[in-house]
């Protein structure tokens, strides 16, 4: 729990810095140069942390299967459980982004009250993660309305889909409601599970109130304080075409939320927020693992002088012939 603490304190700092700004005359400075600056971070963060993971070698397979390799042709082959080839490979790594196929079978271990030992799947883990992934996505197509004019007729169908219960006026979302429920879940995880508090680190507790407060004051925005759309839009707009103007009518609920989801986008290269890239570029997913069929030689092991047993027989042939010790071949 007090690992929790420092980072909940930074997301408070951040909500503080949102809040003084207007007072101080900051308005431009978090509502233009933060999220330029942010998304700067972000691009070069991601480019070099993606070139530093293509130069690193991998000089052999190193697959992670969790199925019946490739060999004879009586014998059923796990195709992308165990890929052979490079297009059953890219088929595990799609069924990975889009299905979240490692954490649905991760495996958990208990001891039960008769102290057996038993493992078992976490389903609500895997249930929170895509559930909050496929919000999140959602969340962002539904936001592309605010940078593009005319709004493509995708997007527009996205916001009726998500808004098709409703509720109230204005509409509740459905993926807010599933977001929050989701990152609630996850959050509670970490705290009330002794042994993942143990391995937890602040870090992995920030993104979760950023994420949280990222959310919050979104929600927040619809249907408590309110916001000028117009205003908004013509602020997004005007960050997209690189010509940025603060309009009237923004206000503090929009600059925290501008200023939570730049952190968010600067501090993403450097967190485990970067699997985003991680789980395509992972070579314990994206390589066939056929070294049955095919030999694989290291291209980066150097060319090392060697001296086989022949030669070192033939060295010191007089001193083992002398002291009786059997010797092969003849001398070279």
């Amino acid at each position: 729990m007090i690992k929790a603490v420092p980072a909940l304190v930074a997301v408070l700092l951040l909500l503080a810095v949102a809040w003084v700004a207007p007072v101080i005359g900051a308005t431009w400075l978090i509502a233009v140069a933060v999220p330029y600056a942010a998304f700067v971070l972000f691009v070069c963060g991601f480019v070099l942390k993606v070139v530093s993971w293509a130069r690193a070698p991998v000089p052999f397979r190193i697959t992670t299967t969790c199925g019946q390799q490739k060999s004879l042709d009586f014998l059923p082959h796990a195709r992308l459980e165990n890929p052979f080839t490079g297009w059953q490979a890219a088929l595990r790594v799609l069924e990975e982004v889009v299905l979240f196929r490692s954490l649905f079978r991760n495996v958990r271990m208990r001891w039960t009250r008769r102290r057996d030992l038993v493992y078992e799947s976490s389903r609500w883990l895997w249930l929170a993660g895509l559930a909050f992934h496929a919000s999140l996505l959602l969340i962002i197509l539904r936001h592309l309305r605010f940078f593009l004019d005319p709004v493509p007729a995708l997007v527009l169908w996205l916001g009726r889909l998500d808004g098709l219960f409703q509720l109230a006026v204005p509409t509740i979302l459905v993926s807010d409601i599933v977001i929050v429920a989701a990152l609630a879940f996850l959050l509670a995880r970490r705290l009330v599970d002794a042994r993942l508090r143990y391995l937890s680190l602040p870090a992995d507790y920030f993104a979760l109130f950023l994420l949280l407060g990222i959310v919050l004051s979104g929600v927040s925005m619809r249907h408590l304080t309110r916001v000028d759309l117009v205003a908004v839009k013509e602020l997004a707009v005007g960050l997209a075409t690189l010509a940025p103007r603060v309009p009237d009518g923004i206000g503090t609920p929009f600059l925290l939320h501008v200023l939570l989801v730049s952190t968010l986008f600067a501090v993403l290269p450097l967190s485990k927020l970067m699997h985003i890239a991680g789980a395509v570029m992972s070579p314990t997913r994206n390589l066939a693992n056929n070294t049955r069929a095919r030999r694989h030689e290291s291209p980066w092991n150097p060319e090392v002088e060697v001296h086989t047993y022949e030669q070192w027989e033939d060295e010191f042939r007089d001193k083992l012939v002398a002291a009786g010790l059997p010797v092969e071949g003849k001398q070279t």
